[in-house]
């Protein structure tokens, strides 16, 4: 994946996607609770809030900078699920809208707040997102983005992952940013893990990568800004709401 093809080598061990050994909606639906009333009454105060994006609490929230205008939320199903839904919120004024959404998935075992390479699950927390790039030609990104044939998910791969990498988004999760999705370069040493991206789905749960359909991929991309100084906040329902 790395630019150029004299990197083509290290794609597999860079990536996450359907590679084993890489790494690297919320709201109320005011139904009736158990204890009566709807849910949105029984809400904690941050969740009717329109300062705030739903379902995610405290001690994320905080971790979110003062600039961002726009926010990936990433909702894991649980701890231990590979199912996710993507949500697109953007401010506006002082208020936060929910734009868009999407069905996703995330790493094959969950996820984890102490991420190494190989555990197959996603990292929860707060990531800038800084670079995007592909196998196809840029639809129209506001990212900066590499077009390059080393993003190629290698043809030893099942056959439904052979797409995977066609648009990817880099999450900073120990990488330098301002460099394509795919440079090799681990701050925090490769046990951390890396090549975390958000890239197209596959149908199933990833080694530690967030997916979605090449679609939704797209509408990402030329939507998300880097003037907007854009986010991902990400982790199942109970690390999110801490």
């Amino acid at each position: 994946m790395r630019k150029g093809g004299a990197i083509r080598a290290t794609v597999a061990a860079a990536v996450c996607g359907a590679l084993a050994m890489s790494s690297a909606a919320c709201g109320s639906s005011g139904r009736p609770s158990a204890g009566g009333g709807t849910q949105a009454e029984h809400a904690p105060p941050h969740e009717t809030d329109p300062t705030r994006i739903p379902g995610i609490g405290d001690r994320l929230w905080q971790r979110v900078p003062h600039d961002s205008r726009q926010v990936v939320a990433v909702y894991g199903e649980g701890p231990n699920s590979p199912d996710s839904t993507v949500a697109l919120f953007t401010k506006n004024g002082s208020a936060w809208q929910r734009t868009r959404s999407w069905p996703a998935h995330n790493g094959r075992h969950g996820w984890t707040t102490e991420h190494h390479e190989g555990d197959q699950r996603t990292p929860v927390g707060v990531f800038t997102l800084s670079d995007a790039g592909g196998v196809l030609d840029d639809p129209g990104a506001k990212l900066p983005y590499t077009r390059s044939a080393s993003f190629q998910a290698p043809h030893y791969w099942n056959k439904s992952s052979w797409h995977d990498f066609d648009y990817v988004i880099a999450i900073d999760y120990n990488r330098v940013k301002g460099t394509p999705p795919n440079d090799p370069t681990r701050p925090q040493g490769q046990s951390r893990g890396g090549g975390i991206w958000l890239h197209v789905d596959h149908g199933s749960g990833t080694s530690a990568c967030v997916t979605l359909s090449q679609s939704a991929m797209r509408y990402l991309l030329r939507a998300l800004d880097p003037g907007r100084h854009p986010v991902v906040v990400m982790g199942d329902s109970a690390e999110l709401r801490a």
